[in-house]
């Protein structure tokens, strides 16, 4: 299964001439300038990039393309090779327009030589979806901007707790809805998280298990850190951002 990197938005069918075929054409010639790369997808990689830059190349200013590729933090081969490669699209490739947004490569039963497959867009909505992108980038002023001042607890269910759930249960199958994962935000003052989790332990422990039986007879009744650990794998987090602009709702 191809998966397209850009969402659904206007992807185009590869009907008539074959963007494959086109892909592989353009590497042909810059092929033994790869012999240092060890897997064919990171070529397959940096010929799109190619491709798709030299798109962009047809659309904005070529100065502040030039500016852009010499920015990148590669080896000066590799931007020359890049810019080889620009040159090569402009000339023998400048009317297929379409820009390159995934590929696969599917084994074939024979041993032969993989099948290229490849996910095209349109210039409109690749540029629509790359400037989205640019939008929704988060910047450290946003994480800045959006600490909270709590420290994160996160209990995962281990197998004695699945086996307890199972007991009191045996003919539900929902091992999965108990997998999930409970977060609890804590104060974010705590300067020993798990230190302070060693004290109040039974408070988490207790909600755990009224999340699944409200019967206290039920529950383990000589419930320890020990225990706790055993039930529950502990993750902890004390950098706590909600990158979100509407108010967290509280329920009472």
């Amino acid at each position: 299964m191809v998966i397209n990197l850009f969402g659904n938005n206007k992807i185009v069918p590869n009907t008539g001439v074959k963007y494959s075929k086109l892909l592989e054409q353009f590497m042909n010639p810059f092929m033994a300038d790869f012999k240092d790369y060890e897997y064919i997808e990171d070529i397959f990689e940096f010929a799109i990039n190619a491709w798709n830059t030299a798109n962009v190349n047809n659309i904005i200013p070529s100065e502040d393309v030039e500016k852009a590729i010499n920015s990148i933090e590669q080896n000066k081969d590799d931007i020359l090779l890049l810019k080889r490669m620009l040159a090569h699209k402009e000339e023998k490739f400048k009317g297929y327009t379409n820009f390159i947004v995934d590929f696969e490569l599917k084994e074939v039963n024979d041993g032969g030589d993989p099948i290229l497959s490849v996910v095209t867009q349109e210039e409109d909505a690749y540029l629509t979806n790359m400037m989205d992108s640019l939008d929704n980038e988060v910047t450290e002023e946003d994480f800045e901007e959006n600490y909270i001042n709590r420290s994160a607890i996160i209990l995962k269910p281990q197998q004695p707790f699945l086996d307890w759930c199972s007991n009191l249960n045996p003919d539900d199958d929902f091992e999965e809805d108990i997998k999930e994962t409970n977060i609890y935000l804590v104060d974010d003052k705590i300067d020993d998280v798990e230190k302070w989790l060693k004290k109040k332990f039974d408070k988490f422990f207790m909600m755990e298990l009224d999340e699944w039986c409200a019967d206290k007879k039920e529950w383990p009744q000589r419930r320890n850190y020990k225990m706790f650990t055993l039930w529950f794998r502990i993750e902890t987090s004390e950098m706590i951002y909600d990158l979100e602009k509407k108010p967290v709702l509280k329920l009472d």
